[in-house]
């Protein structure tokens, strides 16, 4: 039956196999494909990266940034989710123990941001978590993963953006300026899209 719709379904839109018209027909995912030995296989869809980072701050409302070893500029703790259907929850956890041996039980999903494809980056969506303020303790424990991190420090707000890559700079100013979860693309808030 459900073969059957999502035959006529790619004949109505014109779309082959795999299309996402037929995975819109069938749900949330596509709609298995058979392969000659019988064998099912999921059809290619569209892959959209997604990183998550965290805001982490000491009791004096400083921000912990970081200066990575790969790139220009300063950044957050954060990085790309694993493909092996970590969430975006885990992925900040992860990379925050990774990259500066902090350990971050709380946060709040503060912001989503969109970023298209373009040059030279793949673009994709990026969680932004409040981790809140870390104890004196626990940043004085701060161990640098040193392949990818030559040097951290707490900056006050202001310094801390001043500092900050392009699109970094955008989407923690978005979110720490917002009352509530903010949603943006291209580091930008959509109008008309709100909490």
């Amino acid at each position: 039956m459900l073969g059957a719709c999502a035959s006529r379904l790619r004949h109505l839109s014109g779309r082959g196999p795999g299309s996402r018209l037929g995975g819109v027909a069938s749900g949330d995912d596509p709609p298995a494909a058979e392969l000659a030995d019988g064998v099912p296989a999921v059809p290619a869809v569209p892959a959209v990266p997604a990183s998550a980072g965290a805001l982490i701050f000491d009791r004096r409302g400083r921000l912990l940034i970081l200066k990575p070893t790969y790139k220009s500029g300063w950044t957050i703790p954060g990085g790309v989710m694993e493909a092996d259907g970590e969430t975006p929850w885990e992925a900040c956890r992860r990379e925050v123990r990774e990259e500066c041996g902090l350990e971050v039980s709380a946060g709040r999903l503060a912001c989503v941001d969109f970023r298209r494809p373009g040059p030279g980056r793949p673009g994709g969506m990026r969680f932004l978590f409040d981790c809140g303020a870390a104890d004196d303790a626990s940043l004085a424990g701060v161990a640098l993963q040193a392949e990818e991190i030559s040097e951290y420090r707490l900056a006050e707000l202001p310094a801390a953006l001043a500092l900050l890559r392009g699109p970094v700079r955008r989407r923690v100013d978005a979110a720490t300026r917002a009352a509530s979860f903010v949603y943006l693309e291209e580091g930008h808030p959509v109008p008309g899209v709100g909490a």
